[in-house]
C-alpha cells in the first residue's frame, strides 16, 4: 500500500508540476506577471517568494491540482504601471498560448517519457500468440497457437511491424475500439514462411474494453511454455512425482502448447466437488514421462477449483527494445499522436453511446495502476506516466468550461465575432463546466469503487 500511494503521489505531482510550469513559462515569456505558482489547494505547506519576479512559489496541502495566478483586471484592481504585464490586457494569441501551454506541456512530457523507454530499452513480451480459446475470433481466424506474429494492419491502413506482444496488443485494441478488422501476417514456422490472417473484429461489441473484449478476441496473453517452476511439499503435484522443470505435452492424450491453458484446464478440472486423475505426458530431461495428476479442490471466492501447488508456466520470450536516438524520439512522438488520437475517439464514442463510460477511471484506479507498475520497475512506470500524461494533456484541451480547452473556445468565438464571451454567458458556460466535471469524477469514483471492491 505505501508503495502504491508513494507511486500515485510521484506520478501527480509530476504531471501537475509539468502542466502549471508550461502555463508559467509562456506567461512569462508574453511579458505577464505571474503572482502565484502553486501545486496542489488548500493550506500552503512551504511556500517561497522569487527576488527578481516575485512570483511566489506553493506547495499546499492537497496535491491532486495547481494553478498559476497571473495578474489580471477582472480579479483585482491593476496599478496603471503594471497594466501591460496583466493577463487581460494580452492580445488573443498570446492568451491562448498562454492556456494552451500547461496540455501542451503534458503531451511533450509524454514524448519525451516515451524517449527515454525507448532509448534506454524495455524487456517485452515476443508477439507468440499462445491457443486461442475455441469459438474466439481467433480461433475462427484458424490461429491455433505458436505462430510469432510480425506485421498487422487495420482496414484502411498500411500494414506496421510488429515488435513485441504489446505492439500487437495496441492493433488490436484500436481495431476494436474503432470497429475495424486487423490483419496479422505471421510465422508458422522457424523457416520463416508468412501466413495472413483476417481477424473480425469490426463484429465486435466495443463499448466496454476490457478482459471480456480480448476474451473474444482470443488473444489474451503471450505463448508461456508449460513447464513446471517450484513445487511445494505434501501437494499435489509433489504426490504425483511432478518436478521443477518438466514440460507438459499432453494431459489425458491431449496436446498442450501453452502454461496458460494448462493452468485452466487445472482451475476447471472440478466435476462434481471432485477433480478427477488427469494423466500427464512430460518430458524430463530428454525422456517422456507418464504420471497421474489429481488436482486438489479449494474454495476461492465461493466457487470450488482445482489446484496442484506448484507454479505452472514459463515465463515467455522475451526482447529488449531499444532505439536510437532519433528512432526513439520519432516513436515516441508516434506513439503519443496515437495515444491522443485514441482517446479523443474513445471520448467521442462515450459521448454518443458507442462506448461504455465504464471505461472512465479515477484516482483509484490510477493509483493502483501506478504502484503495479512501480512494483514492475522504473520502465513500466515510465511507461504509466506517459500514458496518464497524454491523458491529462487530451483531456484539458476538450471545449469545456473550466477546463483549459473551454478558455480556447472562448478565443475561438472572441477570433470569429470580433467580441469576447459576455459576463454572463460565461458564468452560465462556468457553472455548466463545473457540473459537468462533477459528473465525470463521480461516475469515475464509482467505477474505481465497482473495479476495485465490486
Amino acid at each position: 500500500m505505501s508503495m502504491t500511494f508513494l507511486a500515485f503521489i510521484v506520478a501527480i505531482a509530476l504531471l501537475i508540476t509539468v502542466h502549471e510550469y508550461g502555463h508559467y513559462r509562456v506567461a512569462l515569456a508574453c511579458g505577464v506577471k505571474v503572482l502565484r505558482f502553486s501545486i496542489g489547494f488548500g493550506k500552503p505547506l512551504w511556500r517561497w517568494q522569487s527576488k527578481t519576479s516575485g512570483t511566489e512559489f506553493v506547495l499546499a496541502l492537497f496535491p491532486l491540482g495547481g494553478f498559476v495566478r497571473m495578474l489580471d483586471e477582472r480579479e483585482a484592481p491593476v496599478a496603471p504601471t503594471e497594466r501591460h504585464l496583466a493577463f487581460n490586457t494580452q492580445s488573443l494569441g498570446r492568451r491562448s498560448a498562454i492556456v494552451a501551454a500547461g496540455p501542451v506541456a503534458n503531451l511533450l512530457l509524454a514524448v519525451l517519457l516515451y524517449s527515454v523507454v525507448n532509448w534506454t530499452g524495455v524487456q517485452q513480451p515476443a508477439a507468440i500468440l499462445a491457443p486461442p480459446q475455441a469459438g474466439s475470433l481467433a480461433a475462427q481466424a484458424g490461429l491455433v497457437g505458436g505462430e510469432r506474429v510480425v506485421r498487422a494492419a487495420l482496414d484502411a491502413e498500411a500494414e506496421t511491424e510488429v515488435r513485441s506482444f504489446e505492439d500487437l496488443r495496441w492493433q488490436l485494441t484500436r481495431g476494436a475500439l474503432e470497429g475495424q478488422d486487423v490483419r496479422l501476417w505471421v510465422q508458422t514456422n522457424k523457416a520463416g514462411s508468412e501466413r495472413e490472417f483476417l481477424l473480425s473484429l469490426s463484429a465486435l461489441d466495443s463499448r466496454e474494453a476490457d478482459t471480456r473484449m480480448f476474451q473474444k478476441i482470443g488473444v489474451m496473453g503471450p505463448l508461456t511454455r508449460p513447464v513446471m517452476g517450484d513445487i511445494m511439499p505434501d501437494s499435489a503435484a509433489a504426490q504425483a512425482g511432478l518436478r521443477t522443470g518438466d514440460e507438459v505435452t499432453q494431459v489425458d492424450g491431449k496436446p498442450l502448447l501453452d502454461g496458460q491453458a494448462l493452468r485452466v484446464l487445472i482451475r476447471e478440472s472440478v466435476v462434481n466437488q471432485k477433480a478427477p486423475t488427469q494423466r500427464w505426458t512430460v518430458l524430463r530431461e530428454g525422456q517422456r514421462l507418464q504420471l497421474d495428476v489429481t488436482p486438489r479442490v479449494v474454495q476461492e471466492n465461493g466457487q470450488s477449483m482445482g489446484r496442484i501447488g506448484a507454479y505452472v508456466g514459463a515465463p515467455p520470450e522475451q526482447l529488449l527494445l531499444r532505439y536510437g536516438f532519433f528512432d526513439g524520439s520519432w516513436l515516441a512522438l508516434v506513439k503519443t499522436w496515437d495515444v491522443s488520437v485514441l482517446t479523443v475517439k474513445m471520448m467521442g464514442r462515450m459521448l454518443i453511446g458507442e462506448a461504455s463510460i465504464k471505461n472512465i477511471s479515477g484516482p483509484l484506479t490510477i493509483a493502483d495502476y501506478a504502484g503495479k507498475s512501480a512494483d514492475l520497475g522504473l520502465t513500466h512506470y515510465l511507461i504509466f506516466l506517459a500514458l496518464i500524461s497524454v491523458s491529462l494533456g487530451v483531456l484539458n484541451l476538450l471545449p469545456v468550461p473550466v477546463l483549459d480547452g473551454g478558455h480556447l473556445m472562448y478565443y475561438l468565438w472572441e477570433g470569429v465575432t470580433g467580441r469576447p464571451v459576455s459576463d454572463a454567458w460565461m458564468e452560465r458556460l462556468q457553472q455548466g463546466g463545473v457540473a459537468l466535471l462533477m459528473l465525470m469524477m463521480s461516475v469515475a469514483l464509482f467505477n474505481d469503487i465497482s473495479r476495485l471492491f465490486g
